[in-house]
């Protein structure tokens, strides 16, 4: 009840979602404008408040506010608007009447970083079209204990276009070129079983514009197809299979390219442990536009069709305060969680760390170790209230994982996606990160994956390959750039890495530089005290590489093991084939790679063609259940014409760090 308490008060101060109005007895309307005293100018999304009442409101494109079911009698009202001075007023409300309320703000005397914060706040609510309201609870007699209905406003303002992606966040990539066999014997990375980037890329590619390049991770790109592999036998000691195949890089002939996959046990639904899940959904103001919270509640329609009656669900929202909307429910009610989240709209800044810490709390009252515990956080990404930097994020969730419970994000909608911050949000909170574009990426991340989405089979998988120098010359991994681990870090298991859902694959793929053939990189001077150290015995077996292995296995319902398990597996170079008679599974996956590399221009795919990537893709499409590979091979149709008439014009948003 404390918790529920708090979540109550938090509510007070600001407007999050919306219900159905609850009619009250002997009671009026507040409505006005809320202006720059100076200027004139309409405030966009201030808060108007009845703090007493717990009633609010957010302003909308003219400065206009309503407040309806407003008890008779005399109210304090606030109004607050970031780098404003706040202002309070007394106002007489009579039963059935109408009271004008307009309010002019003179702005504060701020410093330079609340002026800069007040500027990404007005970006972020650009777009409005309504007003937000919330009304007191009715008569306990008619409330769930915990649950708050608000009221619903109507729309007083029109629409308007999407923002421009200028205010998208991209962290940059910085490529990593080939390294020499003999100077970095280990490449150590962890894995990503995301897919948010190409998604994303779908969306710039649907609307006829090239993604940017810092927003194209060829890893997530090689990671969005499934490729039929087959997974552990049922009495197999690890929970995934790991397959390796030999092959020439298509874009380089000369070199080789090697396949690893990882395929995960697959679980039927039924059989999966039972699930206790908060959606954390932003319905802040710049949630408003069509591909944003529209999708997202059809989006979660999805799931809670899903969902089985031994599941539970709670909903928190987060605008400018968080609150709960919806109290740990089992899947038997899914008439009462549907129309909960069917009766959200936006309004109001972002207080996402706000919303983080109740999502935790709730996930926390509720846990059951014999369930998957996780939050599933779905927003634009844009948090402007409270703990903003990806840092200060970072530290609460690697303080609320300790907990058991894990967090996944989902990113909706154009214009401001801050897309480096939710993927630190997913990397560590042990959670995984997807981009919704549409209906039918939900329908495959909630019901075709829904046992991968929720239910993690291994955690902290990391790789670990050493490379044989009587062999290769030298090597890179292809993407994986934000992934990379310290060679020290494969045997430490206080650090943290990928999860692995059930039924997930994972692919990542090495271009392999034979002995005897030039690495194509700068190098470095020869050392004055060192020679070329001598091989072992196994150097001359013909193996190409040893990949290995670790990961802590799942020992319960979201429990792990303390203790990591290592898995080697040796890649024989004489296993090599030609591209053209390699399995579906690896032309599929290099013809993916090389699309990737090229709408992310990269220095290190001299050769790749969109011809070759298209023509390779065309031949190993297979038998496509759900069309993604189609879907894919007409995206590339459209990069290649946007390439070839565009050339260097892109519409690039700034990314982090520029």
């Amino acid at each position: 009840m404390a918790l529920r308490s708090l979540a109550f008060a938090a509510l007070a101060l600001s407007a999050v979602a919306f219900a159905v109005p609850r009619p009250v007895e002997n009671a009026g309307t507040i409505a006005g404008t809320v202006t720059d005293a100076e200027t004139g100018e309409p405030l966009v999304g201030a808060s108007v408040a009845v703090p007493f009442l717990s009633l609010g409101a957010a302003t909308d494109l003219n400065g206009r506010f309503r407040l309806a079911n407003v008890p008779a009698g005399t109210h304090r009202v606030t109004v607050s608007y970031a780098g404003y001075e706040r202002a309070q007023r007394q106002v007489r409300v009579e039963d059935g009447a109408r009271v004008a309320l307009d309010v002019a703000l003179t702005a504060a005397e701020v410093g330079e970083v609340v002026v800069e914060y007040e500027a990404r706040e007005a970006d972020a609510i650009s777009v409005r079209g309504r007003t937000a309201g919330i009304a007191p609870p009715p008569a306990p007699a008619m409330a769930a204990p915990g649950r708050f209905y608000m009221a619903r406003q109507s729309a007083t303002g029109g629409g308007l276009q999407p923002p421009p992606t200028d205010r998208e966040g991209y962290a940059p990539i910085d490529e990593v070129g080939f390294k020499t066999a003999t100077d970095a014997p280990l490449s150590t990375f962890s894995i990503d079983v995301d897919r948010a980037s190409y998604a994303n890329a779908r969306r710039f590619l649907a609307d006829d514009r090239l993604p940017p390049v810092d927003a194209v991770r060829v890893e997530e790109f090689v990671n969005a197809f499934d490729y039929a592999l087959d997974g552990p036998g049922d009495r197999a000691r690890h929970p995934f299979a790991v397959h390796t195949e030999v092959t020439e890089a298509p874009w380089a002939p000369a070199h080789r390219l090697v396949r690893i996959g990882l395929q995960g046990r697959r679980i039927d639904t039924e059989d999966l442990p039972p699930a206790n899940l908060v959606f954390l959904l932003d319905v802040s103001g710049s949630m408003q536009a069509p591909d944003k919270l529209p999708l997202l509640q059809r989006a979660f329609r999805l799931l809670v069709r899903e969902m089985r009656p031994e599941d539970r669900v709670a909903i928190v929202v987060y605008a400018g305060a968080s609150g709960l909307v919806l109290p740990s429910t089992d899947g038997t009610e899914k008439a009462e969680i549907l129309d909960a989240i069917d009766r959200l709209q936006a309004g109001g800044s972002t207080a996402g760390a706000a919303g983080l810490r109740l999502a935790y709390a709730t996930a926390r009252e509720h846990f059951d170790p014999e369930a998957t515990n996780r939050v599933i956080l779905a927003t634009d990404g844009d948090f402007n209230v409270g703990l903003s930097s990806d840092a200060e994020m970072q530290r609460l969730i690697e303080e609320e994982r300790e907990s058991g419970v894990f967090l996944s994000v989902l990113g909706f909608g154009t214009g401001n996606l801050q897309d480096s911050k939710m993927e630190t949000l997913a990397n560590h909170g042990n959670g995984n990160y997807a981009y919704i574009d549409s209906i039918r990426e939900a329908e495959r991340v909630f019901v075709r994956e829904f046992g991968g989405t929720l239910f993690a089979i291994a955690k902290d998988v990391k790789i670990q390959v050493e490379f044989n120098p009587a062999e290769v010359a030298g090597y890179r991994l292809i993407g994986y750039e934000n992934r990379m681990l310290a060679a020290e870090d494969f045997n430490d298991d206080r650090k943290d890495a990928g999860e692995l859902g059930a039924g997930h694959t994972v692919t990542a793929l090495y271009e392999i530089v034979p002995v005897g053939v030039e690495v194509p990189t700068a190098g470095v001077d020869g050392l004055r005290y060192q020679t070329t150290p001598d091989l072992t015995s196994a150097a001359r077996s013909g193996e190409l590489m040893t990949v290995a292995l670790r990961y802590k296995p799942a020992t319960g319902a979201g429990t792990f093991a303390d203790e990591s398990v290592r898995l080697a597996v040796a890649v024989d170079g004489a296993e090599f084939r030609p591209v053209r008679r390699a399995s579906e599974a690896t032309r599929w996956a290099a013809s993916v790679a090389e699309a990737a590399m090229l709408l992310r221009e990269s220095a290190h795919a001299p050769g790749a063609t969109g011809e070759q990537a298209l023509e390779l893709a065309r031949g190993a499409r297979g038998g496509d259940a759900h069309g993604d590979r189609a879907e894919f091979i007409r995206m590339m149709e459209t990069a290649r014409a946007l390439q070839e008439t565009e050339g260097a014009r892109r519409d690039r948003p700034v990314a982090l760090g520029d």
